[in-house]
């Protein structure tokens, strides 16, 4: 079963952070992402760029509304994901565990719907 991993995190601490602490941690993510696809579990992931980069789309009643930002203001925002396969939601949590998003950030687990029912 998949299940993704969504890290989110305060923006602000993470611009706070020096150049060094700033590459010592995407070295933890490289080598989880590198030791999660040696074992099988990682199908997919990626870092996000900072929300003020995004764009929120709506089509309210056909009308298609566009604006800057993400939809909802909220402390902490979604700052990457990783997409993994897990025998079951233990495994999933043990995977999650081990993510260093969980030292720093939160990481919320969600199992991937099956599509066409």
């Amino acid at each position: 079963m998949q299940y993704l991993l969504l890290i989110y995190m305060q923006e602000s601490e993470w611009e706070a952070l020096s150049s060094e602490e700033h590459a010592r941690r995407r070295k933890e993510f490289d080598e989880y992402s590198i030791k999660t696809s040696q074992s099988g579990h990682l199908v997919g992931g990626n870092p996000l760029h900072p929300v003020r980069t995004a764009t929120t789309i709506r089509s309210p009643k056909g009308r298609l509304e566009m604006m800057d930002g993400p939809f909802a203001e909220t402390k902490e925002q979604l700052a990457g994901y990783f997409l993994i396969e897990a025998k079951d939601l233990d495994e999933a949590l043990q995977l999650a565990k081990e993510c260093p998003g969980s030292k720093y950030a939160a990481v919320e687990v969600r199992p991937c719907a099956p599509r066409g029912g």
